[in-house]
C-alpha cells in the first residue's frame, strides 16, 4: 500500500501557526481596553451606542470635574434600571431593566418608563400600589430584609420606596475594570 504524501506536511485544522502562537503572549494595548470597555459596558447592559454617548459626554467635562472616572460611574449608577436593581427589587440590571420599561416604578409620584432616566439627588423612587401584588415580588419583602443598599440611596423597606440621599462614587461601586483604559479606547 503506497503511503499518500501529499498530505504529509498539512497541519491539522484549527492548529494555530507558529506566528499566532508566538503573538499569544503579550496583549495589545488596544486589546486591553477593549476588553475593559466591554466588561463595564456588559456589566451595565448597555448598547454600544447607549456606552459610548456616557463616554464622550463624560470626556467633554474632562477639566470641568475632579475625577472623570467618577463621574462615569456616577452617571451609569443613577440610570433608574440601575437603581432599581440596587434598591434589591431585581434579581439583575436586565431583569430591572424590564421592569422599568413595564412602568412598574414612581419616580417623585410620575411613572417613568425610561431605563436611562437619570435620577437626582432627593428624588424618591417608589413602586406603583398595583404592581406590589404581582407574582414577580411576592417574597420582595423576605429579600429586602437581607438586602443592603448603597449609601448613596435609602431604602424603605416597608413601603418599597427608595429616596436618593447622595452621590454614587466609584470607590464604593469599586467596577472590575480600568475606567482609564475606557477612555483611552475612546479617545483614539
Amino acid at each position: 500500500m503506497a503511503e499518500n504524501t501529499q498530505f504529509k506536511n498539512v497541519k491539522p485544522a484549527g492548529a494555530p501557526s507558529q506566528e499566532r502562537s508566538k503573538r499569544r503572549g503579550s496583549v495589545s494595548e488596544y486589546k486591553k481596553s477593549l476588553i475593559e470597555k466591554q466588561t463595564l459596558k456588559k456589566l451595565y447592559g448597555l448598547s454600544e451606542r447607549q456606552f459610548k454617548r456616557y463616554v464622550k459626554e463624560t470626556l467633554e467635562k474632562m477639566g470641568k470635574v475632579q475625577d472623570v472616572s467618577d463621574e462615569l460611574i456616577r452617571r451609569l449608577e443613577k440610570r433608574l434600571d440601575n437603581v432599581v436593581f440596587r434598591m434589591g427589587f431585581a434579581k439583575s440590571r436586565a431583569h430591572s431593566r424590564q421592569l422599568v420599561n413595564h412602568a412598574y416604578f414612581l419616580v417623585n409620584g410620575k411613572p417613568v418608563n425610561i431605563p436611562s432616566f437619570q435620577v437626582k439627588k432627593d428624588d424618591v423612587i417608589s413602586m406603583k400600589e398595583n404592581k406590589k401584588k404581582k407574582i414577580v415580588f411576592k417574597d420582595l419583602a423576605t429579600l429586602l430584609k437581607k438586602t443592603e443598599t448603597p449609601y448613596w440611596l435609602n431604602l424603605n423597606k416597608e413601603k418599597f420606596e427608595c429616596n436618593v440621599i447622595g452621590e454614587p462614587s466609584l470607590k464604593e461601586v469599586n467596577p472590575p475594570v480600568q475606567i482609564p483604559l475606557v477612555f483611552e479606547f475612546y479617545s483614539r
